[in-house]
């Protein structure tokens, strides 16, 4: 497909698509800018109604609360956390991300990890100092008051039978990802009946959580409460979402947040849209087209002009900007790609709520040889031919030449 960027409501989006980030953006402030005058576009939500702590907005006809960053400013959040220690269990992404976000937030956060590990050094390249704010993880969680779990899947199930007794009465149990939980059949993970259960969980790596913060932004996570025993759990919830570095937060369950967080991954965020792109690229060179037409037809294009314009303004808009010889044939073969792979999600979906997909990333995360067949994995994918030639494309990039 190729997009005529003759147009000139093309040309306003590549320009605002490039322009300098405003510094704060609340989730309202987004929603009101998301109206483009040169594209008739569909209703965007509205400001329905407004209380303490959340904004009712029309998501398409339905109505749902937003918990904004404004409404937990710094102060605020320094007031309601005065008597907390966060213990932070593991430096992974989203550890790194969530906890220097926190730190800069001014809370009282401590880091735990396995003493000398590969962890321990990368939190004290970051600025954790051993004995004042990183511990390991047994004295990390005894200081602790809120605990946020933020070990690997696997590894959540693996120390669980060490860890939950240390969980005692009073205290809080954080996660970003509801998989341990929710599936504790395969993981073991049966929480205290005693104590707040939370999550936030940011919608992106902690790598973007970090970035999206120190730019002043925020990313997007949503929030659920699992056991509530103090009555405050749904507060803390919110108030921990901000100071973690969330712009916004919707709410959701545990279970919603898991299945809809292994369903999104196996389909259009990775697993799905790799499997298209292969796909593309292998009918291309099969039909005699170049390594680099392939690429730039099926990756290049897709990733570094058209899905940033889908993003910041909405399909509707990518086809009113495109030639009629491209919208004609996208929005006809768009309905014969969703007939074909609803199936498939429906299957999808399936294998992740009866817990076939934990079963398999238990057996494989436990195997002894793990890491070298993870490996083994991505060194085929390194050498497949779509991302050696994407290699070579992306070498021709003004900012990489």
């Amino acid at each position: 497909m190729a997009a005529q960027r003759s147009s000139r409501a093309l040309r306003l989006a590549l320009r605002q698509a490039s322009a300098p980030r405003v510094q704060q953006r609340t989730f309202i402030s987004a929603v009101n800018a998301a109206s483009r005058p040169a594209v008739k576009q569909a209703a965007v939500s509205s400001f329905v109604q407004q209380t303490r702590g959340a904004k009712t907005v029309d998501f398409a006809g339905d109505k749902e609360k937003v918990y904004e960053r404004d409404d937990w400013p710094r102060d605020k959040l320094l007031d309601y956390f005065k008597n907390d220690t966060l213990a932070l269990i593991g430096y992974g992404s989203q550890g790194h991300g969530q906890g220097l976000n926190l730190r800069d937030n001014g809370m009282n956060v401590i880091v735990g990890v396995r003493k000398n590990g590969a962890s321990w050094k990368e939190a004290e390249q970051d600025g954790w100092v051993p004995g004042t704010n990183l511990f390991d993880i047994d004295e990390a969680i005894g200081k602790g008051t809120i605990i946020m779990n933020l070990l690997s899947d696997a590894a959540q199930s693996e120390t669980w039978p060490h860890i939950k007794p240390m969980l005692t009465k009073g205290k809080t149990l954080y996660f970003s990802h509801g998989f341990s939980p929710v599936f504790k059949q395969q993981t073991g993970v049966e929480v205290p009946s005693d104590i707040d259960v939370i999550l936030v969980a940011p919608k992106g790596s902690g790598r973007t959580v970090r970035t999206l913060f120190r730019e002043g932004r925020g990313i997007n996570s949503s929030f659920a409460v699992f056991q509530d025993v103090t009555g405050k759990a749904d507060e803390k919830a919110q108030a921990l979402g901000v100071a973690i570095g969330s712009g916004y937060l919707y709410k959701t369950t545990f279970e919603k947040e898991v299945y809809s967080d292994l369903y999104g991954e196996r389909g259009c965020l990775m697993g799905g849209i790799h499997g298209m792109f292969l796909a593309q690229y292998e009918v291309l060179r099969e039909k005699g087209h170049s390594p680099s037409e392939a690429f730039n037809e099926t990756v290049e294009e897709a990733t570094q002009s058209l899905y940033p314009l889908i993003g910041a303004n909405g399909m509707d808009y990518m086809y009113a900007a495109c030639s009629t010889t491209a919208r004609r044939g996208a929005i006809d073969w768009s309905k014969k790609f969703k007939d074909t792979l609803k199936p498939v999600f429906e299957e999808l979906y399936d294998s992740v709520k009866t817990g076939k997909e934990t079963q398999r990333t238990m057996e494989y995360a436990g195997r002894k040889d793990y890491r070298e067949a993870f490996e083994k994995e991505m060194e085929e994918i390194r050498e497949m031919e779509i991302w050696r030639a994407g290699k070579a494309v992306r070498s021709l990039r003004p900012e990489n030449a």
